[in-house]
């Protein structure tokens, strides 16, 4: 495998959460990590801890990606995890909430692999985010769950086109992390032991973890289109 140190990484919704801890570790294996996302105030807080470089950026817009990556001269490794959407049933969702994971997870992914491409250096490393609940839906949000299936054959697909860029996709089952962070903790407790029961290690996973995942797929040199599952084996149940 090849390491990080002195490789531009690119982490979009790099100022919390999965896409932070990524940007930690990418920082300390020597990597020179450029930080993006909506919120300046966390995306500053979030440069300033791991010594990055930043910039605002909207995946639902595409002249704001454009001028994000229009200010780089170079991306060697790409991360994706920044989205917000609506989850739910298909019976008590409006269709605009019902896109919303659509709108943000796929296209916003999309779209920013899109503007990235002119930046990729020859053995550049793409990993997109996707979810456990492509392969076992956890309940009613039949979009949701869609809508990650839909981002696993997106990064299938960019495989194909970007070779030999490296294109792959990391679908985390639930992780104990920034996004249940500001839940109701009786929602979160609930959910989390509904989780442990139904994963083989029965445990919910750690930000660091999905780290570990992200860094393994930007270096290893021989693996593309495929996906990974940090998921303590929820997947298989």
């Amino acid at each position: 495998m090849s390491g990080v140190d002195g490789r531009v990484v690119v982490v979009i919704g790099g100022g919390s959460g999965i896409g932070l801890a990524v940007a930690r570790r990418a920082a300390a294996e020597g990597a020179k990590v450029h930080l993006g996302g909506r919120t300046p105030e966390k995306l500053a807080a979030a440069a300033a801890e791991i010594g990055a470089t930043w910039q605002v950026v909207d995946t639902t817009d595409q002249e704001s990606l454009a001028a994000f990556f229009g200010a780089l001269d170079r991306v060697d490794c790409l991360f994706t995890p920044g989205a917000s959407y609506t989850v739910g049933p298909l019976r008590e969702l409006s269709d605009e909430d019902a896109a919303s994971p659509f709108t943000t997870k796929f296209w916003g992914q999309y779209h920013a692999v899109k503007h990235a491409v002119p930046r990729l250096a020859p053995d550049a490393s793409i990993v997109l985010m996707s979810g456990a609940a492509s392969v076992r839906p956890p309940g009613a949000a039949p979009a949701y769950v869609a809508c990650n299936a839909a981002v696993e054959g997106l990064g299938r697909g960019l495989a194909v086109e970007l070779a030999p860029v490296r294109v792959n996709v990391v679908a985390p089952g639930t992780i104990d992390g920034n996004l249940w962070a500001g839940r109701p903790a009786g929602v979160r407790e609930a959910s989390f032991a509904q989780y442990r029961a139904d994963t083989l290690l029965h445990r919910v996973g750690t930000e660091s973890e999905v780290a570990d995942a992200v860094l393994y797929l930007f270096g290893s040199t021989y693996t593309t289109g495929s996906t990974l599952y940090p998921d303590g084996g929820y997947a298989l149940r």
